[in-house]
Order: C-alpha cells, then structure tokens, then sequence
C-alpha cells in the first residue's frame, strides 16, 4: 500500500493509538554501551545520542531522565513527503495546552506527549481525525 499525502485523507485515517507504558527522553555519549532493543527512537546530537525508551528500561540502565511521556502512533500510513500533518496535529494540542515531540517513522508518526496529558491527548486527535 502506497503511504499517504493528501493531508484531509491523513486527518481522516489518522486512528491515533496509545501505546502502553511511560517513555522517557535520554541522552548518552556514543561511546556507551546500550542495549539497542530497548530503544524506541534516537538521533544524533552534538552532545550525545539521544534516546526514546521505556522508563522501565532507562531505570534499569541507570539513566537519567525528565520528561515522563506516553506514546501515540497515528496509524495511518503518512508519506514522509506528506505536507501538514505535523502542523495540523501539534497544532490542535497546542492549541489544547499539551506539549508534543514528534518523531516520523517510514510508516507511520509518532507523538511523545507528556503522561498525564495521554487520553486528553487522544481526544484531541480524534476530534481533529473527525471521529469519536
């Protein structure tokens, strides 16, 4: 199936799911050993590799962390060419008052929101997405 553009087909078929558990934000040198199933997102930084994982896991690997976030896939298969997603759905939450971090996966975006904000969150994407 061909990944989606049209952003109205985007909002529609969005059908934006909490994942289960805590994810927390991270930052290691590139010299540290990690263990790389446990990673749910990274990149590169200037001052180390950041990395997206479960809190579970950040604990048990002695890493620090702040920012306590639940984890919303928009499981619609967006084009990374698609033009508006992004704007439109941080846009609706920030219009709501919630803070988001989005990552773009090949087949699908990704919203780190903060923990206590998840089911509100989602009722904002689903009111977005026109749906129930």
């Amino acid at each position: 199936m061909a990944a989606e553009t049209a952003l109205d087909r985007l909002l529609a078929g969005m059908s934006p799911c909490l994942q289960p558990g805590t994810y927390v934000f991270c930052t290691v040198p590139e010299s540290q050993p990690f263990e790389p199933r446990a990673i749910v997102a990274s990149i590169r930084e200037r001052e180390g590799l950041s990395l997206v994982l479960g809190q579970a896991d950040a604990d048990r690997l002695g890493l620090d962390y702040d920012y306590l976030a639940c984890w919303i896939t928009l499981q619609v298969h967006s084009s990374l060419a698609a033009v508006g997603l992004t704007a439109a759905v941080s846009g609706a939450l920030a219009e709501a008052g919630i803070s988001c971090n989005l990552v773009a996966g090949y087949h699908h975006d990704h919203l780190f929101v903060p923990q206590a904000e998840g089911e509100r969150a989602l009722a904002v994407l689903r009111q977005l997405a026109g749906t129930p």
